[in-house]
């Protein structure tokens, strides 16, 4: 299998993401979120915009995503590396976006959401991070210090 091949299907397998965000003096923060994604290039979430990932992405939207099977046993480990750009969404966004997360929320048994789930007064809104690069580590090396990150372009397999 190849390195796209098993990093779509890391995305396609799990269900939380982690988001690596830095406040205004770049103090680190690292949250876990349910998100959904279609084609690997937008990523939604739904959360508060007062906890701190959200107030960390009004303040700084480049962030560092981390998609992985936790279960697998050691040194079999593998996932997917994201650098994007975040942002809470308004407007002619959210409805596109939101039916993305409901669509996977009621695969796996969650709900549905829709636009007004999203916006005032409701206490949640919706964020989408905007992938500019997916790496993985490449494994194929010899040795135990052989893995490095290797640039992966993940598109829906056709």
């Amino acid at each position: 299998m190849t390195l796209e091949a098993t990093g779509r299907s890391i995305v396609d397998a799990n269900q939380y993401m982690v988001l690596a965000t830095a406040d205004a003096d770049g103090r680190p923060w690292a949250s876990p979120v349910y998100f959904a994604s279609e084609d690997y290039t937008e990523l939604f979430w739904v959360s508060s915009p007062e906890v701190t990932h959200s107030r960390n992405i009004a303040a700084r939207p480049e962030l560092g995503i981390v998609i992985f099977d936790s279960q697998m046993p050691i040194s079999t480990g593998q996932a997917v590396y994201v650098s994007a750009v975040a942002e809470q969404l308004s407007g002619a966004e959210v409805e596109p976006g939101i039916a993305v997360f409901s669509r996977r929320s009621l695969a796996h048994g969650g709900t549905e959401w829709t636009a007004a789930d999203v916006s005032d007064p409701a206490p949640l809104r919706l964020y989408r991070a905007t992938v500019s690069e997916h790496f993985m580590l490449d494994k194929s090396g010899e040795g135990p210090r052989h893995d490095h990150r290797t640039e992966v372009r993940l598109a829906p397999a056709e």
